[in-house]
C-alpha cells in the first residue's frame, strides 16, 4: 500500500528545509561578496563548481555524511541545488546598480551602510524573487532525488522508485504527478 500524501507531506518538508538552507548560505554569500570585491575570485570559482557537482553523485555521499534516514541529507541535496542560483541572482541584483544612482547617494554624502539599505537591496529584490521561483522547484527535485538513494519510505522519491520497481506504473504516476503538482504550489 502506497501513501502518496503523507509521503508528500514529508517531502515538502524536506525540500522547503533545503530552499531555507540554500538560500540563506545563497544570501550570505552574495552580501559577503558585494561587500569584498576582491574575494569574488575565489568565492564565484567554488560555488561554480558546487553548480557543478552532477546532484545524482551528490545525493548518496550527502545520505552517507548526514544519514540515510535524516530528513537533513535531503536538505542538503536540495540546498546544493538552490544555493547556486539564489547566490548570483542576489549578486547580480546588488552589484549592477546604476552608476548615476550611485553618484546621487554620494552627493548626499550616504555611507556604505545607506547606499547598501536604501540602494543595493531594494535593487537586488527583484533579482532575488526570480531566483527564489527557479530555486523553489529545484528544491523539490533535490528532496527527492535526495530520497532516491535511500530514507524513509514515506517519502515521494521512495514511493517512486518502491512502485516502479513493482511495476506500479498507475502510483508512480501518481507520485510523480503529487511531486509535479507541489512544484507548481
Amino acid at each position: 500500500d502506497y501513501a502518496i500524501l503523507p509521503a508528500a507531506r514529508v517531502t515538502l518538508f524536506e525540500a522547503l528545509g533545503g530552499l531555507a538552507i540554500g538560500t540563506l548560505l545563497g544570501v550570505t554569500t552574495a552580501f559577503i561578496v558585494s561587500l569584498f570585491p576582491a574575494s569574488r575570485d575565489t568565492v564565484l570559482p567554488l560555488a561554480i563548481a558546487i553548480n557543478a557537482i552532477p546532484i545524482i553523485a551528490f545525493a548518496p555521499i550527502a545520505n552517507n555524511w548526514l544519514g540515510i534516514t535524516s530528513p537533513l541529507s535531503k536538505m542538503a541535496v536540495a540546498a546544493a541545488l538552490v544555493y547556486f542560483p539564489i547566490m548570483i541572482n542576489v549578486l547580480r541584483g546588488l552589484t549592477q546598480v546604476e552608476g548615476s544612482a550611485l553618484e546621487l547617494m554620494r552627493s548626499y554624502a550616504a555611507g556604505p551602510a545607506a547606499v547598501t539599505t536604501q540602494l543595493r537591496v531594494p535593487n537586488a529584490l527583484p533579482y532575488f524573487l526570480t531566483g527564489l521561483k527557479i530555486a523553489t522547484t529545484l528544491s523539490l527535485i533535490g528532496a527527492v532525488v535526495g530520497e532516491y538513494f535511500g530514507g524513509l519510505s514515506a517519502t515521494l522519491g521512495r514511493v517512486v522508485v518502491s512502485a516502479a520497481s513493482s511495476l506500479r506504473f498507475d502510483v508512480t504516476w501518481a507520485a510523480i504527478l503529487v511531486v509535479s503538482l507541489t512544484g507548481i504550489v
